[in-house]
């Protein structure tokens, strides 16, 4: 039998209810415009405006990255959640599984057919790799993912490091081979020109151009940075989230004051470190390979504080959030994260791309997070009423059908 929704946790929606709110955020300007745009400013159509510029600072230091983190976490720690009341039952490893193969279908469809920026396929590919982690003791998956983090946050930073200084230092250039030179020297120009086509097929190509475009040319490509970035960040912090469930951080079982006090320092120390590497890319506007580091590859530690600390900080504001009218519907979202996700794509893309609207490439940054704050109330308005009549959400609802593969009654 499946979870009941006396046996969730409500701290556990409330926060991935802020968590898939401020996904919308990071995500619309890879909705909007290219994927490098998200991370680039003069990739965007137009090019970037100073206020473009500045949004993109305040972006870096609030959001990015950091809401895929906290859904990360609870990610993983829902999947311990399934695995213990799935254990009480008398099922195995095999239920959950299954669970994650219909989530890698769905993400692959998403991935494929809709939107370049999904998600879903890398947390299922995580996920069964996690699988044989899940009987490890709570203190062993919190190191190992620590561990895991930083040793790859470490490695990548390290490589993006050195690409950096022979793009800006004649004397380390010339010790590379030609074609690596010849690669770092001219990332910038060839990215542009590559970001000028994508931006044609989006904003001129029809769905069939679209599709044929991420399941022929590129499948190959994204299957294998979803593959990397799994085993870089979405395994590790996963550990991480099932080793905080466990010892209590979602359920009031740790310390209060040392959550608080180790939550607020890890947003305080995060926060300023990721500060002051925007600044450093922003004064200096935005040399390709100096964004690059700056996004890329040195924000992963001081991304890991702020994520530990919102989530211990949310964790212990939940319980008296969650009692007001803005916190019961930040919960709803949370409870239909999956139908929220994805229906903000069903939404977004239509009116971006080509084969529907057409927008896509028309608005800078600031006039992008106008779309965000209309899916953000969408979001808060529908999910508490549906919920009221209905017992999951529709992909909710579908996803544990097919897990289970029963019929579950939908309405109340």
């Amino acid at each position: 039998m499946p979870v009941t929704q006396a046996e969730r946790l409500v701290s556990l929606d409330f926060i991935r209810g802020i968590a898939v709110l401020g996904i919308v955020f990071a995500n619309i300007a890879a909705f909007g415009q290219t994927m490098m745009a998200y991370i680039w400013p003069p990739a965007l159509a137009e090019g970037p405006t100073s206020i473009d510029k500045l949004f993109w600072l305040i972006q870096y230091i609030l959001v990015d990255g950091k809401m895929r983190g906290l859904f990360t976490l609870l990610f993983g720690a829902g999947m311990m959640l399934f695995m213990e009341r799935a254990w009480a039952r008398g099922a195995t490893r095999w239920l959950q599984a299954r669970r994650l193969g219909w989530l890698l279908l769905f993400g692959l469809l998403h991935l494929l057919l809709l939107w370049h920026g999904d998600i879903l396929h890398g947390y299922a590919i995580s996920g069964i790799i996690l699988l044989a982690a899940m009987k490890w003791q709570p203190r062993t998956k919190l190191i190992t993912g620590l561990v895991l983090y930083m040793l790859g946050s470490l490695a990548f930073g390290a490589q993006m490091g050195g690409s950096y200084a022979a793009s800006v230092n004649p004397e380390i250039a010339a010790k590379l081979k030609p074609e690596q030179r010849k690669e770092i020297l001219g990332a910038g120009e060839r990215t542009l020109a590559k970001n000028a086509e994508t931006i044609a097929l989006y904003r001129d190509g029809s769905f069939f151009d679209v599709a044929r475009h991420m399941t022929v040319d590129k499948a190959g490509q994204t299957l294998g940075q979803s593959l990397f970035f799994s085993f870089m960040e979405t395994v590790p912090l996963a550990l991480m989230g099932m080793a905080l469930f466990e010892m209590g951080l979602f359920s009031g079982g740790m310390n209060a004051g040392a959550m608080r006090k180790w939550g607020w320092a890890g947003l305080i120390a995060g926060s300023a470190a990721t500060l002051a590497l925007g600044l450093w890319a922003y004064r200096a506007d935005f040399p390709f390979m100096l964004t690059l580091l700056v996004f890329v590859g040195a924000s992963p530690l001081p991304r890991l504080a702020v994520i530990l600390g919102l989530a211990a900080l949310l964790a212990q504001w939940a319980p008296r959030a969650v009692g007001g009218a803005l916190g019961a519907r930040l919960v709803a979202a949370g409870r239909m994260a999956f139908s929220n996700y994805l229906g903000t794509s069903l939404l977004l893309v239509p009116i971006f791309n080509g084969w529907g609207l057409g927008l896509f490439g028309q608005f800078g940054r600031v006039e992008l997070f106008g779309f965000v704050l209309a899916v953000w109330a969408l979001m808060l308005l529908w999910s508490k009423p549906w919920l009221e009549h209905f017992r999951y959400g529709p992909l909710e609802w579908l996803w544990r059908c097919l897990t289970y593969w029963r019929i579950f009654p939908l309405r109340r």
